[in-house]
């Protein structure tokens, strides 16, 4: 049966719920919201794995062995006595394997026939016979049936078209789009925050000629940009990185801008001017501490942009130089065997686009445990 309250003055002042922090309250939603947590999680996994992942792989990103070239990460396995094999429908070639999976060399043909496209292995007193042609494997003239799937132990990715490891090459483009981000991060923080913070307080003329510069400057294209660094500095890494850190401030900047331009009316703003503070005094203890929520939540967004960016600077050969790899130049080299070897486009992709989703999990994230207005 239902009954009404009692009436308890005592109570009515009373708060049930725990007194947290603004921070407290940001952490404690944020760690509600499942897709940022997932995200953030992809992205500290992701980073461990860009700094210690090449320090403890057995390949590097830059080691060639045509021998292994075009391996898959998946391959059928054969028997016959006691020697497992597999085929490489890439190379035409035979493959000793290992139970566990590990490829322990090439086997080489007793005999071949080019006229029939053929090529003949001795087992013992067992004769194999590789018809290329038809991409099939006969013994002793009976069709040899595989006894199943195995995991590539060696090169847990499978290798590319010159025996590279593809699992160094993408751990190493990791670092390098890591880099690329953290890299955007320090311009975005560093030259878009006081850059529109100081146009947006003092306004005026300044803020006019100032926003005049970022507009000037956010028309020119990025990638004539990064062309004019290649006549300059000759293409690669560094040229990336300079084109970015030259022009991505710019939509911090405005970002910062209109913060500013909100809070600078604000009463302790004139309090503060008023007792004689100075005007960095003002912008970095009263301003920008107040702007750091849309300035977080700008620069998670921007992170995955600048990725993109420098993924497909890479794609189209305005990126990192060979022998050194990226998730762009992985690409790129993937597209032109796609139908052949699909896995060596599949990881590089899947790495842009689960970054990507990660970063935008979390500005969203962050986005959404920032403001107090969206607390349930």
């Amino acid at each position: 049966m239902w009954a009404p309250a009692r009436r308890d003055a005592a109570q009515a002042e009373y708060i049930a719920a725990p007194s947290l922090t603004y921070w407290q309250d940001v952490r404690q939603r944020l760690w509600q919201n499942r897709p940022a947590m997932l995200g953030l999680g992809f992205i500290i996994v992701l980073v461990l794995a860009a700094i210690f992942g090449p320090m403890v792989s057995p390949h590097n990103y830059y080691d060639q062995n045509l021998k292994f070239a075009n391996i898959p990460p998946v391959f059928q396995t054969y028997e016959v006595g006691d020697t497992r094999f597999f085929f490489n429908s890439g190379n035409f070639n035979l493959y000793e394997v290992s139970p566990e999976g590990e490829i322990e060399g090439l086997l080489r043909a007793s005999k071949k026939d080019l006229i029939k496209k053929q090529q003949q292995f001795k087992f013992g007193d067992e004769t194999l016979i590789l018809d290329t042609a038809k991409q099939t494997l006969t013994l002793d003239g009976t069709p040899l049936e595989p006894t199943g799937w195995q995991w590539n132990r060696s090169n847990l990715f499978g290798t590319d078209q010159l025996g590279r490891d593809v699992l160094a090459r993408q751990l190493y483009g990791a670092r390098i789009s890591l880099t690329v981000a953290f890299v955007a991060t320090l311009v975005n923080f560093f030259i878009g925050v006081f850059y529109g913070g100081i146009s947006g307080y003092l306004g005026g003329r300044v803020d006019l000629v100032m926003m005049r510069i970022v507009e000037v400057i956010s028309t020119i294209p990025l990638t004539l940009y990064v062309i004019l660094m290649m006549v300059v500095l000759n293409s690669g890494f560094f040229s990336v990185v300079l084109a970015i850190g030259t022009v991505y401030w710019v939509d911090m900047a405005r970002i910062v801008r209109g913060q500013i331009l909100t809070l600078k009316e604000q009463d302790y703003v004139a309090a503060a001017r008023t007792m004689g503070a100075s005007t960095g005094r003002i912008l970095t203890r009263h301003l920008l501490p107040n702007t750091i929520g849309p300035i977080l939540v700008t620069l998670t967004m921007l992170i995955p942009s600048a990725i993109f960016i420098e993924s497909f600077m890479s794609f189209i050969g305005l990126g990192v130089t060979p022998p050194q790899a990226s998730w762009g130049t992985l690409t790129s080299e993937a597209v032109e065997t796609l139908r052949a070897y699909p896995y060596q486009l599949f990881f590089p992709a899947a790495a842009i686009s689960l970054t990507m989703f990660a970063f935008n999990f979390l500005g969203d994230g962050l986005r959404d445990a920032l403001d107090p207005r969206l607390r349930k």
